[in-house]
């Protein structure tokens, strides 16, 4: 099959400098440079399409001004516990309970093959909790633990960031 060249095309704000080789789709991947400097490799169908028009930095320029302008964000700006990320760490994640949990609490699951409670907690990418416990109030004590150790370090180091 023959590719479509794309070298020096624009897209956006992003300019094809050459092709990378192939993607496991089978897509053709291409060397783009961005207005900013940055330099990705993206799919040429989504360059071609209009879904991939910078390396990021037009989501975030928008982000940025969507904070400013909406009147929603503005309001909870100063609220840290509606935060939905502080410092890579999902703070929804840990206090709300997903659609899938049956325990009742969020991170606390029953394992039938090992026959015990499992308790996990997840920060940064990383578990600082993921213990079985043979009873539900043992496993539900120690999530809860683990939460407010944890996340009084995230607040604390949001913070000393934002002061």
């Amino acid at each position: 099959m023959k590719r479509i060249d794309l070298t020096n095309q624009r897209f956006g704000r992003l300019t094809v400098t050459g092709f990378a080789g192939k993607g496991k789709n089978g897509n053709a991947l291409w060397n783009c440079r961005c207005d900013c400097g940055e330099e990705i490799v993206a799919d040429g169908y989504l360059l071609r399409k209009g879904n991939t028009k910078s390396c990021g930095c037009l989501r975030r320029q928008r982000g940025r001004e969507a904070m400013k302008s909406d009147v929603r964000l503005i309001a909870n700006s100063g609220n840290v516990r509606n935060l939905q990320q502080i410092n890579g760490t999902s703070v929804v994640s840990i206090m709300k309970r997903r659609k899938t949990n049956t325990s009742g609490i969020p991170g606390v699951c029953y394992d039938k093959q090992s026959k015990r409670w499992v308790a996990r907690l997840m920060i940064r990418g990383k578990y600082v909790l993921n213990r079985g416990f043979l009873t539900f109030e043992e496993a539900a004590t120690a999530r809860e633990n683990a939460v407010e150790e944890n996340l009084s370090q995230v607040l604390d180091r949001h913070v000393k960031v934002v002061q």
